[in-house]
């Protein structure tokens, strides 16, 4: 199992098959018992699941390991807090085919515009280009939707291109190499 990955705020836990289990069957108790934290009131559903993960439940159940790799919910660290509060999650499309993995990230909307997003994606974007089988990190987001722009500029991201997807219509797609992040980072 992967361990989790810390930031200045968040402590990044693996999403396991037993929290995907559990947020499927509505059971609000196991999945905060499982992250130690509390979910936000707006709960995540099997749409929210299919959608992050890009695959349906089924596929996921076959093959966990698959599918979950890299895959973390964002829980708060501020002691000040009255309890650790689930603000969202950042996965992976599932293993690199490749060397190329692709993020998708969300957080709740109370949490929003506070930097959530950058500073989980970030945690998890350098992750993966730290496993031997990445070579480039990829993501995808709508023209018109500029904070998630500015989340993936702010992680050390640069636009590539476009990719046109008959259910959303032309993404822009973002990309940060293993190279890039070794100049970025050295050692």
């Amino acid at each position: 199992m992967e361990s989790p990955l810390r930031t200045e705020r968040l402590v990044l836990l693996p999403i396991t098959r037993d929290l995907v289990e559990a947020v499927l069957a509505s059971n609000r108790e196991l999945a905060e018992e499982l992250v130690g934290a509390r979910f936000p009131d707006l709960w995540p559903g099997r749409a929210l699941v299919e959608r992050a993960f890009s695959c349906p439940i089924e596929k996921l159940r076959r093959d966990p390991e698959a599918w979950l790799w890299g895959a973390r919910v964002l829980v708060t660290r501020d002691e000040t807090a009255q309890a650790p509060m689930v603000v969202g999650s950042v996965v992976l499309n599932g293993r690199p085919e490749g060397g190329v993995v692709e993020v998708a990230y969300g957080v709740d909307e109370a949490w929003q515009g506070k930097g959530y997003a950058t500073e989980g994606t970030r945690a998890v974007v350098t992750w993966a280009l730290g496993q031997r089988e990445v070579t480039r990190v990829q993501a995808c987001t709508f023209p018109w939707h500029r904070a998630s722009q500015k989340v993936l500029e702010k992680v050390g991201m640069h636009r590539v291109g476009v990719r046109a997807t008959d259910m959303f219509g032309d993404l822009v797609v973002y990309e940060r190499s293993h190279d890039e992040s070794a100049r970025m980072h050295p050692a």
